[in-house]
């Protein structure tokens, strides 16, 4: 009676407990992609999603601060104009210098916006001073700004 030792054996292949393992182990590897990949793609698709709500939200709150800094000038209350427009120009500048896809414009509109931006301390003034000649400033800013900005997708 001769007994083999399966770790020692010298015939073809793997010893069974060893296969038997790679086996389980594929399975596991392949089971695992399954899932892996579907999912993968799921969160690409929704990242890409968050992306496009975050630029429209940002645009949005640039709108936001324009508009509150107009009727608020309207209201007669200058000083919270001035800040809301001062935040506004300061969001606006940001967005301007940023290059490539890190701006949430495109080049077409930080062209167009340049002259927005070249009126601000001409606007900051006005409301510094509390003339009501900025609430009709702010208005056409806003006008320019949501015809180049607001009908963008």
């Amino acid at each position: 009676m001769s007994t083999t030792d399966p770790v020692n054996s010298n015939g073809p292949g793997l010893p069974p407990l060893l296969r038997r393992l790679g086996i389980y182990a594929v399975v596991l590897l392949v089971g695992f992609l399954v899932g892996l990949i579907p999912m993968w793609l799921s969160a690409r698709g929704h990242a890409a999603e968050r992306d496009t709500a975050q630029r429209n939200l940002r645009l949005c709150g640039l709108e936001k601060n324009l508009l509150a800094a107009a009727v608020l000038s309207r209201r007669g209350e200058y000083e919270r104009a001035r800040l809301a427009a001062s935040n506004f120009f300061t969001a606006l500048r940001e967005q301007v210098d940023q290059s490539g896809k890190q701006s949430d414009l495109s080049a077409a509109q930080k062209e167009s916006l340049k002259p927005v931006l070249n009126q601000r301390d001409d606007v900051i003034t006005l409301l510094a001073r509390s003339d009501p000649a900025s609430a009709d400033r702010l208005a056409e800013m806003y006008m320019v700004f949501s015809k180049d900005v607001g009908s963008q997708p």
